[in-house]
């Protein structure tokens, strides 16, 4: 009987976990952020994004959220201004104690060759030295395992301010002189 019941249970194949360092490299695709400096933080349960200039906007019965993110550490200089379905609404305990209440979105994550639909925060980061943190939701999500004595497990970006430059090839407009 044992071994009937065993044959009759489907057995779903799970890949492998993923093993990343206390810090990555990440991209969001569906935000237009190419390369974002991410730490893991399992004391997180859902990851946060830095995030300014926030607005809410109604379409129908949805709110969409409208934000800017300076998504490189150390420079303002790259701005890049998102747009996305808010999910809800949060408060969350910083690890100082403070309570903040943040809008919550819903987005695919690239670490990796990861790719995986994921909640983040907004929130300001500008004294932070990451523009992110990765959270155990998205960890869980993306089959993510963490060596915190580890950095940069699946490679680094090297130059990332160059994935923010616009190419006037791309979009087939060439510069004019003034």
């Amino acid at each position: 009987m044992a071994k009937s019941l065993a044959k009759a249970v489907k057995t779903k194949k799970k890949r492998p976990k993923t093993m990343i360092g206390w810090k990555e490299w990440c991209s969001l695709p569906e935000l237009g952020l190419p390369a974002v400096r991410a730490k893991t933080d399992t004391g997180a349960r859902t990851s946060a994004l830095h995030a300014y200039d926030i607005q809410y906007f109604k379409k129908g019965t949805h709110t969409i959220v409208h934000f800017k993110v300076h998504p490189l550490h150390k420079t303002t200089k790259v701005v890049k201004t998102c747009r996305a379905p808010m999910v809800g609404k949060r408060i969350i305990v910083s690890s100082n104690g403070k309570r903040e209440l943040r809008p919550v979105i819903k987005t695919e994550l690239t670490i990796g060759d990861n790719l995986f639909a994921t909640e983040l925060t907004l929130t300001s980061r500008h004294e932070m030295n990451f523009r992110m943190l990765l959270g155990r939701r998205a960890m869980r999500a993306g089959r993510l395992t963490v060596d915190p004595s580890k950095s940069y497990l699946l490679g680094k970006v090297p130059k990332a301010e160059t994935l923010y430059k616009k190419t006037h090839k791309k979009s087939g407009k060439k510069r004019l002189k003034k």
